[in-house]
């Protein structure tokens, strides 16, 4: 990565735990409110002194993420009835994370699963793409990573590379035991991901055994790595939508990616308020005409 663009990227999304976002109009910079940020969690058996329960878990890098970058942290573990739950809680957040995990079902984009592919979740996969669903319709900017890329990728009507190792060739993805794989991913110029890393190489920790194999409708490939494999991807159109197969939250040096998403999301705050705002207007202005 170029070093004078990198400083400029880094200046531009940094942001402190204690600082504002800050959202541009035009020539004047309006202080917000911290956008209201939702990450998926899985429901899993869980230990903790004398109690062993099922509880939403997520690891703690993601949430010191978006904190760290100005945003408020909120979990969203599966909930039942996902078709009515995930329009109320979307109406509380300013962005959506998709965060990792295991495997989406394969059933899902009609294939036939694979002997490594890891056990359902299905009321995770039900949760999440209720989630994307109500957030595509209201416009609100999204951050996938890892499974998250891969659920929006079948989500739009896209295919998944069930087992690398046999699509591919190589275990470069996912070198097992907890320890996560150093790749080098290439970035487009022009797109969005590039205003935020910088375009040319980049390094990035992988833990993944599937990948993208069709990609989904209305996205566009934005980073790759040298065997062809998709490793980010954003909308063709212009709401914000950023995809990337690497885990971006692993890297506590390098908040970007959860900098842009915040301040997409204080972005969406503020012109939601400004939309509700007028509403309220019209409705007094209506009021007073009928007094």
């Amino acid at each position: 990565m170029d070093s004078s663009a990198s400083d400029r990227v880094s200046s531009r999304f940094a942001r402190s735990t204690t600082e504002t976002p800050v959202v541009e109009r035009g020539s004047e910079a309006t202080e917000t409110k911290r956008p209201v940020i939702g990450l998926t969690t899985y429901l899993e058996q869980a230990k903790q002194g004398v109690w062993d329960v099922r509880a939403a878990f997520l690891p703690q890098q993601y949430f010191d993420a978006v904190t760290a970058s100005g945003g408020i942290a909120v979990l969203l573990p599966p909930q039942p009835g996902p078709e009515s739950a995930a329009p109320a809680v979307l109406d509380g957040l300013d962005g959506l994370i998709l965060t990792g995990g295991l495997d989406v079902q394969p059933e899902l984009y009609g294939a036939v699963r694979h002997p490594l592919t890891d056990p359902a979740r299905p009321d995770r996969d039900a949760w999440e793409l209720a989630l994307f669903a109500g957030a595509e319709e209201r416009r609100m900017p999204v951050l996938a990573i890892c499974r998250g890329l891969q659920l929006v990728n079948v989500a739009r009507g896209g295919t998944l590379h069930q087992h690398l190792p046999e699509a591919l060739g190589t275990e470069r993805y996912r070198i097992g035991g907890g320890v996560f794989a150093t790749n080098e991913v290439h970035v487009s110029e022009g797109s969005r991901l590039a205003e935020q890393i910088g375009a040319g190489g980049f390094a990035v920790h992988s833990y993944h055994h599937q990948g993208v194999d069709r990609l989904g409708e209305g996205l566009v490939v934005t980073a790759q790595t040298d065997d062809g494999l998709v490793q980010a991807f954003e909308s063709a159109g212009d709401g914000y939508l950023v995809g990337v197969q690497w885990h971006p939250e692993e890297n506590a040096e390098d908040r970007r990616l959860f900098a842009g998403l915040v301040a997409e999301a204080a972005a969406f705050s503020v012109a939601g308020r400004g939309s509700a705002s007028e509403e309220r207007s019209d409705e007094t202005k209506r009021r007073e005409v009928h007094a």
